[in-house]
């Protein structure tokens, strides 16, 4: 009975706890209920807005557009770089039933290369099934006419378009135009401002070198915009928005393309091949310059040798690079603007303006030349004049005819290096130019305190002896030289040399404008006709150094030339010109400036290793003034127009 008992209480303990565990889990369950119906509440009522911007954000892709580039015209219209249309053989796996068996057919009717299913492959693998990826990149019209008439055995496979950079005129603009070149890291790293790096989010090319890459923000234009719906792969179902790209705007130049052949072809010369006994053209290192002196606009701009920049759009091959990198000419190499060479004697005009300015001369000092020149009252070594023998009685006018080296050194000597080096600036040595590139040296205008800081040394008495000659340690570039020219074919005005001549939108043109730079002051105007004059003599004296070039010109000139030692001699030491090896010889310098009375053009060159600048570098001249004012209208439109197709 007793053991009935306890089996009746431990059934009515296990009833009661078997209800508390049912009201508990029921309670439980309750609350689990309010607790999800609270939180559908929260995502659906409270929070609708915010997850339904979620959704649209997983749903609505912002799918960016890029701009036409602007393309780029000379002076008179003619086009110098525009977009092209390339074509691309791209795959789109998903829809492809057998890779090997299609890359096999390819082969055949294309010959596609195993490096180029290599890079296929390597490019798959980035991108999501769907999506069309490169497999040949700029397929020939005929490649396209082939697989076109084929495309119905290649399902998957299909020819896109798409605009390209194109150079016409290939290596003879290089220098000036630059190239662009697909976008890398570093510039993106260029891009720092957030609406410039969301302005090429769907551009492959970016400018790399000249006016391409100085005139980026201009050429490139305004991205637009597709708003698409996609699925949850990623799938583009449509289009919801458009927003068209705004093109970059045309730039013309004030280059003239005609006058660029024409000078590109002077800087070549007809070799024989020793083994073949073939003719062939070589380019010739050096670099020219010509400039309007009125505005300072640059109307040519050659360096040379060059490299076609067409090779860069689409990615040069690291065996071409390497091949223009380890080239002994250095054609990567923008002479005129990067070119460092002593400036020599077309410095000596605008020596002789800051010596009158500053009265250690006048217009009617006179000196005995007797071939060399020492510092007074030392037993410093000679300075040798080019002429042994000497000038003899030398006046400014003879010393800049003559181009006589003792004259001044002695000028050199008065004014001290401080004031040499304060006046030269002001014509623009040792300072950029202004010229609207990026690729500029400011070369070197040597000072006390650039030799304490170079070489921790003082500036001795003897150092400043050759920069009166353009020698020394004093360098400058084409770009200098041609700029000093026309400050001092101007009277002192100073201004920019620019290639930008104007800006073209729908809107119309806009003319390009420039920085204004203070003109050269407390010069008297005579002493600026001195130094002129002196440069017609050099031209047209009876024993100007450069008299023969110009002899017979239909025209009346102004120039001067110089000669740049590339190695030094010992006192007394000499050499033959023509028995030493080209690269040893001396560089041609040589500065003009045609019509005489009012100049129209200014002309700079620096021929390398080509000898004495009078007779390389006169002759040179000559060809080019005589094209431009004598045969201005003779340019071949026809050929212009048959390289820019």
């Amino acid at each position: 009975m007793r053991r009935k008992r306890l089996q009746i209480r431990d059934h009515q303990a296990e009833s009661s706890l078997f209800f508390r565990r049912a009201v508990f889990s029921f309670v439980g369950i309750v609350a689990l209920i309010g607790v999800l119906i609270a939180n559908l509440y929260h995502i659906q009522v409270s929070e609708f807005e915010d997850y339904q911007t979620r959704s649209n954000d997983n749903r609505i892709k912002i799918v960016p557009v890029s701009p036409n580039r602007g393309m780029i015209y000379d002076r008179n219209g003619v086009l110098l770089a525009e977009n092209r249309p390339v074509y691309s053989l791209e795959v789109v796996t998903e829809k492809v039933p057998d890779l090997d068996d299609t890359f096999a057919r390819l082969k055949s009717l294309l010959g596609i290369t195993e490096e180029e299913v290599e890079r296929f492959d390597k490019e798959r693998r980035r991108t999501r099934r769907f999506n069309s990826v490169p497999l040949r990149n700029q397929l020939t019209e005929k490649e396209v006419a082939l697989f076109s008439v084929n495309q119905h055995r290649f399902p998957g496979v299909e020819v896109k378009a798409y605009l390209k950079r194109y150079y016409p005129y290939g290596d003879a603009l290089t220098h000036v135009l630059g190239y662009v070149a697909k976008i890398n890291d570093r510039d993106l790293e260029m891009l720092d401002r957030e609406e410039r790096l969301n302005n090429y989010k769907a551009t492959r090319d970016i400018g790399k070198l000249g006016i391409e890459k100085y005139y980026e923000d201009l050429l490139h234009g305004t991205s637009g915009y597709q708003e698409v719906e996609v699925n949850s792969r990623g799938r583009i179902i449509r289009t919801l928005k458009y927003v068209p790209p705004v093109p970059g705007k045309d730039l013309r130049l004030n280059l003239d393309i005609g006058l660029q052949l024409y000078v590109k072809d002077l800087l070549t010369e007809k070799k024989i091949d020793p083994e073949t006994g073939e003719e062939y053209i070589k380019a010739k290192r050096g670099s020219v310059v010509v400039m309007d002196p009125k505005d300072s606009s640059v109307l040519a701009m050659v360096s040379s040798p060059s490299y076609d920049p067409n090779l860069f759009v689409h990615g040069i091959s690291s065996k071409q690079y390497s091949e223009l990198l380890n080239d002994k000419d250095r054609p990567l190499v923008n002479r005129v603007t990067l070119g460092i060479y002593p400036p020599a004697s077309t410095v000596k005009p605008a020596i002789a303006v800051a010596a009158l300015a500053e009265g250690v001369i006048t217009t009617r000092t006179t000196r005995n030349d007797p071939g060399y020149w020492k510092i007074p009252n030392t037993n410093s070594r000679p300075f040798r004049d080019w002429l042994r023998w000497g000038h003899g009685k030398v006046s400014i006018h003879k010393a800049i005819e003559e181009s006589v080296d003792t004259f001044f050194y002695q000028i050199a000597y008065d004014m001290g290096i401080d004031r040499l080096s304060s006046w030269m600036s002001k014509f623009g040595y040792g300072e950029y130019t202004g010229i609207d590139i990026a690729e500029e040296s400011k070369a070197n205008m040597p000072t006390r305190e650039w030799k304490q800081a170079r070489f921790r040394q003082p500036w001795y008495q003897g150092d400043t002896i050759p920069v009166g000659i353009g020698q020394g340690y004093w360098t400058s570039t084409p770009l200098q030289i041609a700029k000093a020219t026309t400050v001092l074919v101007n009277d002192g005005v100073v201004r920019a040399p620019h290639l930008l001549k104007s800006i073209m939108d729908a809107e119309g043109e806009t003319p390009a404008k420039y920085d204004v730079f203070p003109p050269i002051t407390g010069v008297d105007p005579k002493y600026w006709q001195v130094a002129k004059d002196g440069m017609y003599r050099v031209l047209h004296g009876s024993r100007g150094t450069a008299r023969r070039a110009f002899y017979g010109a239909e025209y009346k000139a102004g120039g001067k030339s110089g000669s740049a030692q590339v190695f030094g001699l010992a006192e007394d030491e000499e050499y033959n010109a023509e028995e030493l090896e080209e690269h040893l010889r001396d560089h041609a310098l040589f500065t003009a400036f045609a019509p005489f009375e009012h100049p129209e053009y200014v002309v700079a060159m620096v021929l390398e290793n080509a000898g004495g600048g009078s007779s390389n570098g006169g002759p040179v001249a000559r060809q080019i003034f005589d094209h431009m004012l004598l045969k201005h209208d003779d340019t071949d439109k026809s050929t212009l127009a048959e390289v820019s197709q």
